[in-house]
């Protein structure tokens, strides 16, 4: 049985894993940002590989013969290392690229090119901001100290924000569009600023900020690398099985069986 290492950290990883054991041993690699992942039900390697050439390292010396791109549509960094380091060590690499949302009609979307430009996208005047952008990125927010901030994450954001006035909630999507309203309402949220992370599991927030006329300040998605990919677990693990596992997978005489 060949070996396929899937980066992950999205719930498609979990789901293509899952589906490609069947046939191959799988390794799901997680960056450990989050404390607490849910069960993966596949051996999990977790934390960084040093970069492209520790990563083309890890590859060789795991024996990897598939490598697949399954991390989150703004895991940039990650995505241009696994890139490199399949050129490096000649391992097929395949990704999963979960499309993005697209404004309809009733949204107030202003989008932005960094979590930066979102801080400035505020403007002066205070505001009761939704930030659901996870705990790494909102530091950046401590520059517009004048709006009062509600941020949500799954892990606790450590240290808190130098504001004056943030609250904090924990919670792990699924979120549903019902409950994002009572929540929008219940804070009295004027302004959401989220990533375009695509997928249902997160799109309760934009639904919701839709029907009660709340802007929403996008941050668009970042450039990726140009390798082979698919927009849904079922299209890629189809992928895979023709072009990638199919070819990978040993003949029975060679496996002694």
């Amino acid at each position: 049985m060949k070996k396929i290492l899937i980066l992950g950290g999205t719930t498609e990883a979990r789901q293509l894993a899952g589906i490609l054991a069947a046939r191959a041993a799988v390794t799901l690699s997680l960056a450990g940002r989050t404390e607490s992942p849910v069960a993966q039900g596949v051996p999990v390697r977790s934390g960084g590989f040093g970069g492209a050439k520790g990563l083309a390292t890890y590859l060789g010396e795991a024996g990897i013969d598939l490598l697949i791109d399954a991390t989150h549509p703004y895991a940039a960094r990650i995505s241009a290392n696994a890139a490199q380091a399949a050129r490096m060590v000649r391992v097929p690499i395949f990704a999963l690229r979960r499309p993005g949302w697209e404004p309809v009609e009733g949204d107030r979307w202003t989008d932005v090119d960094t979590v930066g430009d979102s801080v400035q996208a505020l403007g002066p005047a205070p505001r009761r901001v939704f930030l659901a952008l996870g705990r790494q990125e909102v530091a950046a927010f401590e520059a517009a100290p004048q709006h009062h901030y509600l941020i949500r994450s799954v892990d606790p954001v450590e240290p808190q924000l130098a504001v004056p006035d943030a609250s904090y909630l924990l919670a792990r999507g699924p979120f549903r569009e019902p409950d994002e309203r009572a929540l929008l309402r219940e804070q009295r949220i004027d302004v959401v600023v989220s990533k375009n992370s695509g997928g249902a599991a997160t799109y309760g927030k934009i639904a919701a900020a839709r029907a009660l006329d709340i802007e929403v300040i996008m941050v668009r998605r970042p450039d990726l690398p140009d390798v082979p990919s698919a927009e849904t677990v079922e299209a890629l693990a189809a992928i895979v099985n023709q072009f990638g596992v199919d070819h990978l997978v040993e003949p029975a005489a060679e496996r002694g069986v």
